[in-house]
């Protein structure tokens, strides 16, 4: 039987890949997809392939009349909170892709998702390599303390710091020791040139820039003693990396109950 998936956020960069990559696939099925800007249209023809039978729906309850598995959510940070909720409230595992959410709301979706049994899998970036990026940055943080993160997008996208530098510095936060430098309060000057401090236990510093050319980078700049180490992820063009690892998450999400973060979660 196949996986029936509902998509959310059908008509955006990552969502036409993602119904591209459905409708080839032998295991898998759109039941229902969502899009404010192409409602009525059908999912395939809004995503330049050939009519597919599913018609586009304004809001995520309408399509959820369609019977389905998964969740699959693309979509903006201020609607995110509630499609998770609302998928969980249907009976329906949940893959998040949207970045934006916060510690907090996280924690929120985890306890909705261990009451309703049901699985949510979110992540700020499915690339694989992105993935490894995270992988390798929490084992060096097991030996190097002092560690930044930077952040590059576009000068368009609306959330910031991403959700790939977000989930990274909370990460990181709960494993590295404390930081040698001089803590914010204590500086002169412009304090805010040292950005965002994220992470409950040993916060870490974020940096982000917004400007024409990125499409998605993320590092990790860790400092010792006469040495440094940078482990860095670049984002090209196409959204086939982040197709990939979203695919595998809808394969795995029911296979646990609760919230993971990370792909990593469920790659091994």
């Amino acid at each position: 039987m196949s996986l029936r998936i509902t998509l959310a956020g059908a008509t955006g960069w990552v969502g036409k890949a993602l119904v591209a990559a459905i409708a080839a696939s032998d295991d898998l099925e759109l039941a229902g997809a969502v899009s404010r800007s192409a409602a009525g249209q059908d999912a395939g023809e809004a995503a330049g392939l050939p009519h597919l039978g599913v018609t586009i729906s304004a809001t995520l309850e309408e399509a959820l009349k369609a019977p389905s598995h998964v969740v699959i959510d693309y979509t903006k940070p201020n609607v995110v909170k509630a499609h998770a909720l609302t998928a969980l409230a249907h009976g329906r595992n949940v893959v998040v892709g949207t970045s934006g959410l916060s510690a907090e709301e996280y924690a929120e979706i985890d306890a909705v998702a261990l009451k309703a049994q049901r699985g949510v899998l979110a992540a700020g970036n499915f690339s694989i390599t992105a993935t490894l990026l995270r992988r390798f940055a929490l084992e060096a943080a097991r030996f190097v303390p002092d560690v930044e993160v930077i952040d590059y997008a576009s000068a368009k996208k609306p959330d910031t710091p991403s959700g790939t530098a977000r989930e990274l510095a909370e990460l990181l936060s709960d494993v590295r020791q404390p930081a040698t430098s001089k803590a914010v309060d204590e500086l002169a000057g412009v304090r805010e040139t040292r950005g965002g401090a994220l992470g409950a236990r040993e916060p870490v510093q974020v940096h982000s820039l917004r400007m024409p050319s990125f499409v998605l980078s993320c590092e990790a700049v860790f400092g010792a003693d006469n040495e440094r180490l940078v482990i860095r992820h670049d984002a090209g063009s196409s959204a086939a990396p982040y197709v990939t690892g979203t695919l595998l998450a809808a394969r795995r999400v029911s296979s646990f109950i609760g919230l993971k973060r990370g792909l990593d979660a469920v790659m091994d």
